[in-house]
């Protein structure tokens, strides 16, 4: 049985191939090759901290992957991370454990990092390049790191906001240190009446994006609202955009961004599509500039199983 360290996990990491193996899962998923059960949720209140429970398999994989991943978002003031967790490979042939990931939330960070970097590319305009990011956590810095590496052949210029200014600066001076430039922005408002491309990376229980703030043309990936209760953009503008993408229907309009607004009425099931199938071309994403779309990322097993394969086929190479 193979068990790997978080550092021997972030030693094998290629973001080229995770990009890749994220990207067919997704389209896995939205063609009906993947088991995705419903996911376990454990949410921890009084500690301002929720446990996910993913697993799945994709079809003719030789692996499935149970994932427990954790965020307690008041770790920092005590000097631990907001992210733990553990991945769990298992023979979809035998059923016994083939290996144990000690990634301590890492992959979960990754693997988010990298579908949102994907549905960015897939979905944002052409000549987009002043990207905004929400947000002073894990997240925020693993958005930028991914998002520079899939669009790597365009000159985007990045721009931080978040309450904690000091957090944020640190995100700026860590990014520095690996050669990518951000901007730190001192107003919300006009950070996103400046950008492109928004992605909001916050736990927040109530909207940060107003619908005024966007203009036409903009792309927004929300990261942050993967648990009931939590919302990051206005409803007025998940009901405004022309296009909303989901990574997961069912997820997204249960308790992800989406689902403020389909509670209230104000979208349709009919009016939301997948990630996976705007990626394989079964549906269209953005088709004019002038467009507004918006991608709601809850996280889905068979991104799990996609970075813990890529891990793997990466260890065994070595």
């Amino acid at each position: 049985m193979i068990i790997l360290s978080r550092a021997e996990i972030e030693a094998l990491v290629d973001l080229d191939a995770g990009l890749h193996a994220v990207e067919q899962a997704y389209i896995a998923a939205s063609q009906g090759r993947a088991t995705i059960p419903p996911v376990g949720y454990i949410a921890f209140p009084q500690a301002d901290g929720d446990c996910h429970i993913k697993y799945g398999h994709i079809a003719g994989d030789p692996i499935f992957v149970v994932k427990i991943a954790s965020g307690f978002y008041r770790n920092p003031s005590i000097g631990l991370s907001t992210s733990s967790g553990v991945m769990l490979a298992l023979s979809a042939t035998t059923g016994q454990l083939q290996a144990i990931l000690l990634d301590e939330g890492f992959l979960t960070d990754l693997r988010t990092g990298l579908g949102g970097a994907i549905a960015t590319r897939a979905l944002c305009r052409k000549d987009a390049r002043r990207v905004a990011i929400i947000g002073s956590g894990i997240q925020a810095g693993m958005q930028i790191r991914c998002l520079h590496r899939a669009m790597k052949d365009r000159s985007l210029t990045f721009a931080l906001w978040a309450r904690s200014k000091t957090k944020a600066a640190g995100i700026v001076e860590t990014l520095a240190e690996e050669g990518i430039a951000v901007e730190l922005a001192r107003n919300l408002e006009a950070l996103c009446r400046s950008a492109d491309t928004i992605i909001t990376t916050t736990p927040s229980r109530e909207p940060l994006v107003c619908s005024d703030w966007i203009r036409p043309g903009t792309h927004i990936t929300a990261i942050g609202a993967d648990a009931p209760g939590k919302q990051e953009l206005e409803t007025a503008l998940v009901a405004r955009a022309d296009h909303r993408i989901a990574d997961r229907l069912e997820q997204s309009l249960a308790h992800g961004e989406f689902s403020t607004a389909f509670e209230a009425g104000a979208i349709m099931l009919e009016s939301c599509r997948e990630l996976g199938a705007v990626l394989d071309g079964a549906v269209k994403g953005r088709q004019n500039q002038d467009e507004i779309t918006i991608a709601d990322l809850t996280g889905i097993a068979v991104q799990d199983i996609a970075i813990t394969r890529a891990i793997l086929d990466a260890h065994r190479r070595t």
